[in-house]
């Protein structure tokens, strides 16, 4: 007979691997108590952990037999007041590699396995102290890389998209329950009229739902970054615009037109927005065969962007080359530097807008001025009044988003079989499928494989 995995005592390194002030071990499940016992000696003698009240710390040492390992602190957590919803130990030693796992391999030792990647995390979710979408959420708080993402993930773990969902899913298996009520009872429970009803309930429920599924784009942007593509002539300032932006010397910058003949590419974290930040060749006429290339591969990245810087020497008057870029970015969003504002301006700030539709900046890379304005316009163009935080679904999963555009299909169907005056029990084929489509965001409806998949991405010991 084969053993159920998901009811063995569990344990992992909860910390990361190396040297630090401090380690983390962490055991879960109906033993962990009990294996703790085993190993952990506190002050007082005969002292036993499963004696100690729940959320409480106890100092002592860990000891395999009279073999002394390290001075800890023991954290005790009872089920179902913990993370996992089980009886759950962590052992607080010092931060050292090799200490952290001996106290791993004792614990094993007796009578705890290694866990899985995510393990943890998914045994709060099939001992529903957390649904799928908020099991979710901890890896992407986990992998946040920056103050917006952070914030919707903290958003989403809260639960704001597991209650919008179980409402919809509510309100659907309410009219579901009604329509079938009435058809098993005629005598007592009337549709006339019901259509109509039925109607504004789904249009709501599509407003909402198409709501969220529009928000994927920003939380795409927020999640994963801001792409994002300099783009000028040569010797317009944007390497030294990549160097300020990133706080060292990535990109060469010379008086040298055409130094940068390839494309440059760097993660910037940057006022609480990520930005995908790609440096490019200047864009220009020339015979060049490399550059050339690089003019090519600037254009292509450019075409590809959700956002174009455009830098602009404002020293010199605008050529046929600036009008060759203005026609290749109108359309996007686009920000466009002045550069060297420290020198006299000689382009007009209303030409470049009228060429662009963008924002134009004063811009100064040598004097470092203009990058304030710079950060707010992003988040003007990209974020503001659109994200709060506070009750806002924010979409940031694209299995989420998928089943959120499956919803909405079916629900559409119901909305046309309303016109159409079709039988209504016909409704509830589409409704139902609906309610499952939700479901799977919540984790009410999903297979195993994909519940693997999903926790498999998780890091050992969370």
């Amino acid at each position: 007979m084969l053993r159920n995995r998901d009811s063995d005592t569990i344990a992992a390194i909860s910390t990361a691997t190396g040297n630090a002030g401090i380690g983390i071990v962490r055991i879960s499940g109906n033993s962990a108590i009990e294996i703790a016992d085993h190993i952990f000696k506190g002050k007082k003698q005969e002292f036993y952990l499963k004696d100690a009240a729940s959320h409480t710390v106890h100092y002592g040492m860990i000891q395999d037999g009279d073999n002394l390992i390290d001075e800890v602190l023991v954290l005790v957590m009872k089920g179902p007041n913990s993370y996992t919803a089980e009886d759950t130990v962590e052992i607080d030693c010092h931060g050292g590699a090799l200490v952290v796992k001996k106290i791993l391999e004792t614990v094993i030792k007796y009578g705890a396995r290694p866990a899985e990647p995510g393990e943890f995390t998914k045994r709060a979710f099939l001992n529903g102290r957390i649904d799928l979408s908020q099991a979710e959420a901890v890896i992407d708080v986990i992998n946040a890389q920056n103050e917006y993402a952070m914030k919707s993930s903290l958003n989403q773990l809260k639960g704001s998209l597991s209650n919008s969902i179980k409402r919809l899913r509510e309100n659907l298996l309410y009219q579901i329950a009604f329509i079938e009520s009435a058809l098993d009872d005629p005598e007592h429970i009337s549709l006339e009229g019901y259509g109509a009803s039925l109607l504004s309930k789904i249009e709501l429920m599509l407003k909402e739902i198409d709501s969220m599924i529009q928000s994927s784009d920003n939380g795409k942007l927020i999640s994963e970054g801001i792409q994002t593509v300099i783009l000028g002539k040569p010797n317009a300032g944007k390497s030294s615009l990549m160097n300020l932006l990133t706080g060292e010397e990535r990109a060469i910058v010379t008086d040298i037109a055409g130094t940068t003949r390839d494309t440059l590419e760097e993660k910037i974290y940057f006022h609480g927005i990520t930005l995908n930040v790609v440096d490019t060749a200047g864009i220009r006429y020339t015979d060049d065969v490399v550059e050339r290339i690089g003019v090519s591969r600037a254009k292509d990245q450019a075409s590809k962007a959700d956002l174009v810087i455009y830098m602009v020497d404002g020293s010199l008057p605008l050529d046929e080359n600036d009008e060759i870029i203005m026609k290749l970015i109108y359309g996007k969003k686009i920000i466009v530097l002045v550069n060297k504002s420290d020198l006299k301006t000689v382009v007009s700030e209303k030409e470049l807008e009228d060429k662009t539709g963008g924002t134009v900046i004063s811009f100064s890379a040598k004097e470092k001025t203009g990058v304030d304005k710079l950060e707010k316009t992003i988040q003007k163009l990209f974020y503001a009044g659109k994200i709060n935080f506070n009750n806002q679904v924010l979409i940031t999963n694209v299995r989420h988003r998928t089943a959120l555009i499956y919803a909405s299909e079916s629900l559409n169907r119901v909305k046309q079989s309303i016109l159409d005056q079709m039988p209504e029990d016909l409704f509830t084929i589409d409704m139902m499928d609906a309610y499952e489509q939700l479901g799977t965001i919540i984790g009410e409806s999903v297979e195993d494989d994909l519940i693997n998949e999903i926790f498999g991405k998780f890091c050992m010991g969370k």
